[in-house]
């Protein structure tokens, strides 16, 4: 096994400890570490990302549900919209994409490149929703929850059509709309985004994988490591505090971001 190989290995134990810390923010590195650091190109990546975050995600909100930390009815209602939105989109959207998106006579945009420089725009909001840290601080319900059906619903389909696309959970847009729209303390918010985020993206990877030949060995490999990763990192949420974290995470999601985008257009 090469250093790259044992690098891209040990980053899919850090993609799970992100997702135990913060709830989010560590499956949008899959694509790059399974891209850069173990040689799968960038539409498969975007396919094994869905199950290695899905996987990771269900496992993670086992602990939530442990705790009666997840409200089911927010997840039905913002997963249903996004059910569909994510499976329409690798079955029908991602496929259609020609291999040539956009040449002139000096220039030529393949899929695998413009799949990657998306990525990064998605992964440049991330981080700045990370940085910024926008989202309420840690609070007890405080009355009745409210469920704003359309806002919600439109949330849901962006999220669905983001990760069909790129593979990641979307979990920087989930949070805060079960937050602000929904009312839900932080902690459940984190729970129910974790479920949300299990059942889309593995939807996501059964809608994809009708015409690809999947590394089920490979596959299981790196998924079983980011699922210790989110053990330990659930484990290490109890002593350490999200919020510095998250921000620190945000700027190393933004230098990885600008990274890729001049990886894939300059050098």
């Amino acid at each position: 096994m090469t250093p790259l190989q044992l690098a891209g290995f040990a980053a899919s134990i850090l993609i799970g400890v992100s997702l135990g810390l913060i709830g989010g923010g560590g499956s949008i590195l899959t694509v790059p570490v399974l891209v850069y650091l173990l040689g799968v190109n960038p539409l498969m990546s975007t396919t094994y990302s869905l199950f290695v975050v899905g996987t990771t995600s269900l496992v993670g909100s086992v602990t939530y549900m442990r705790q009666h930390q997840i409200n089911y009815k927010a997840a039905a209602i913002f997963s249903i919209p996004s059910f569909f939105a994510v499976y329409l989109t690798r079955k029908f959207i991602v496929p259609s994409v020609p291999d040539t998106v956009f040449s002139t006579p000096t220039f030529v945009l393949s899929k695998s490149v413009a799949i990657m420089i998306f990525f990064a725009l998605i992964m440049l909001v991330a981080s700045m929703s990370m940085i910024r840290d926008n989202s309420p601080k840690d609070q007890q319900a405080s009355g009745q929850l409210r469920f704003n059906l359309p806002l919600i619903a439109l949330d849901g389909i962006l999220v669905g059509v983001l990760t069909g696309i790129v593979g990641a959970g979307g979990g920087f847009l989930i949070i805060p709309a079960l937050v602000l729209m929904v009312r839900l303390p932080m902690k459940m918010a984190v729970g129910t985004s974790l479920l949300i985020i299990a059942a889309n993206t593995l939807i996501g990877f059964w809608g994809g994988t009708a015409n690809l030949h999947i590394d089920w060995p490979f596959l299981i490999k790196f998924t079983t490591l980011s699922v210790i990763g989110i053990m330990l990192g659930t484990f290490l949420a109890r002593f350490i505090p999200s919020r510095n974290l998250k921000k620190g995470f945000g700027y190393f999601v933004l230098v990885m971001g600008i990274y890729i985008i001049l990886k894939e257009t300059l050098l």
